[in-house]
């Protein structure tokens, strides 16, 4: 007896709006606040008063925009490495061991200097962040290129080893002497922290950097042969090969690219809001910054939106435990259900489900 066969089948659309996919974003972040409305109501707890907490209040004060720019900083700039990658169909998955990498240089520079006040200090950490993370980013490169293995694993796999790498150097070599045996190196002299914009705040110049990435991004995808040759490659990779594009060469630029840039945001954490190399550098950020770049519709200037709205999330959270008393997982459970719908919601603008047996209408011309 053969199996019943499903009730619906999925057909994929003959023309996918462009209007409903730039929309889809802004219908995920809706269904993602209505969807927390009644997580928060099933939980006991006030669903208008965490909202309220977790979207509004952290935008009433200087301080709360400016950790908004803080903690999108990063995002932005790793979201932004990740997009051409995307782009490419490169999909460089391991964004938060580069920027642990990154860090691990560009602290260790910090070290060296230690004790040192020199204006050469900062700009040499932030070289040796990018090459740390365009490093770390040359493994997967070099194992793509060469032998074919898939980027998506090794660069994932790599992340847990730039962990424990920074694990044992601040458990070891790096420790602070005079820090009590905590795992965590010495506080970085003035000379090698980035420069605060906000009196009372935490905003650094790394965040407009980022923003002036974000830019450059934009300009390199849209005005350059090589932001040419990187949407060809990911859009029809056998016209690239007629073309005469490199497809290796095309693999390790953007895998260097996101990795020099995630390097480059672990070293304005560890000289910024954290001063010191310590266990953890980031709250996961490279994994987040995955949801930025698709919710930014792999477009820098999106990603710029995408980036805030995703550090909201982060200080949203952080408010709604303190105020409300909300478990801290509310903010990986709010990111989570934001990735669900983009995608449900981007799945349902390119496929369509049709019941079996049905007619298919065949679709209007396009005005």
């Amino acid at each position: 007896m053969s199996p019943k066969a499903p009730l619906f089948k999925i057909e994929p659309r003959r023309e996918v709006s462009r209007g409903l996919l730039y929309a889809t974003p802004l219908l995920a972040v809706a269904l993602t606040v209505v969807a927390g409305f009644f997580i928060f109501l099933a939980m006991g707890y006030d669903p208008f008063l965490a909202l309220y907490h977790f979207f509004v209040s952290p935008l009433l004060t200087v301080y709360g925009w400016s950790e908004l720019m803080v903690k999108g900083a990063p995002l932005i700039m790793i979201g932004v490495g990740l997009a051409v990658g995307f782009r490419a169909n490169v999909w460089n998955i391991g964004a938060e061991g580069q920027l642990t990498m990154g860090a691990v240089a560009g602290g260790a520079v910090a070290l060296a200097f230690w004790g040192e006040e020199t204006a050469l200090t900062l700009p040499l950490m932030c070289l040796a962040g990018i090459a740390g993370g365009m490093a770390y980013a040359a493994i997967p490169a070099f194992l793509k290129t060469r032998f074919g293995v898939n980027e998506i694993l090794t660069s994932l796999m790599l992340t847990y080893v730039a962990t424990l790498f920074l694990s044992t150097l601040v458990y070891g070599p790096l420790k602070d002497p005079l820090g009590f045996n905590f795992p965590q190196s010495r506080m970085f002299g003035d000379a090698a922290l980035l420069p605060i914009l906000a009196g009372g705040t935490r905003l650094h110049l790394g965040t407009f950097i980022a923003l002036a990435i974000a830019v450059a991004g934009w300009v390199l995808m849209t005005f350059t042969i090589v932001g040419f040759q990187v949407r060809v490659l990911g859009q029809a990779p056998q016209a690239a090969r007629f073309a005469g594009f490199s497809g290796p060469r095309l693999v390790w630029l953007v895998l260097l690219l996101s990795g020099g840039l995630a390097g480059l945001a672990g070293l304005f954490e560890v000289a910024g809001p954290i001063g010191q190399l310590v266990p953890q550098i980031s709250p996961g950020y490279g994994f987040t910054a995955i949801i930025v770049a698709f919710l930014g519709r792999l477009h820098p200037l999106g990603i710029i939106l995408s980036g805030l709205l995703m550090a909201l999330s982060y200080i949203g959270g952080e408010t709604a435990q303190v105020e409300v008393g909300l478990p801290q997982a509310v903010t990986g459970v709010f990111q989570g259900l934001l990735l669900f719908f983009l995608l449900a919601s981007d799945f349902l603008v390119r496929y369509r489900l049709r019941l079996r047996g049905a007619v298919a209408v065949q679709p209007q011309a396009a005005e």
